[in-house]
């Protein structure tokens, strides 16, 4: 069973700073990608940043220059150190993984993503 687990969520000030942790455990075959994804109420889910396997990241529009999104490959943890914080960052950040599995019916591998129950960060004016 995996299982992804977020911290570090909270309430901070406009201007202020949240360093968020995502800690995996269980057996995952493969990792292509982690990353961040957030939802704001009656707003869709949307990407905060990713990182693959080989380190390459990617960042939305709207965080860049403000969030730095880091991994440590040996035990799975990955990081969203989140800056400059606005009113309109606010959300429930949720850590994916991007993997693969192997269906025992089909024998064949699925794309399949991972999920965290999420972290509430608020920003206050």
């Amino acid at each position: 069973q995996v299982q992804l687990v977020e911290s570090g969520g909270g309430l901070v000030q406009a201007g202020g700073s949240l360093r968020l942790s995502c800690a995996a455990s269980g057996s995952i075959f493969s990792i292509n990608a982690m990353g961040w994804y957030r939802q704001a109420p009656g707003m869709q889910r949307e990407l905060v940043a990713t990182i693959t396997s080989e380190g390459i990241t990617n960042y939305a529009d709207s965080v860049k220059g403000r969030f730095t999104i880091s991994r440590e490959n040996g035990n799975n943890t990955l990081y969203l150190q989140m800056n400059s914080l606005k009113r309109e960052h606010t959300a429930v950040y949720y850590c994916n993984i991007q993997s693969r599995v192997r269906s025992t019916y089909s024998g064949r591998f699925f794309p399949y993503n991972y999920w965290g129950q999420g972290t509430q960060v608020t920003v206050s004016s």
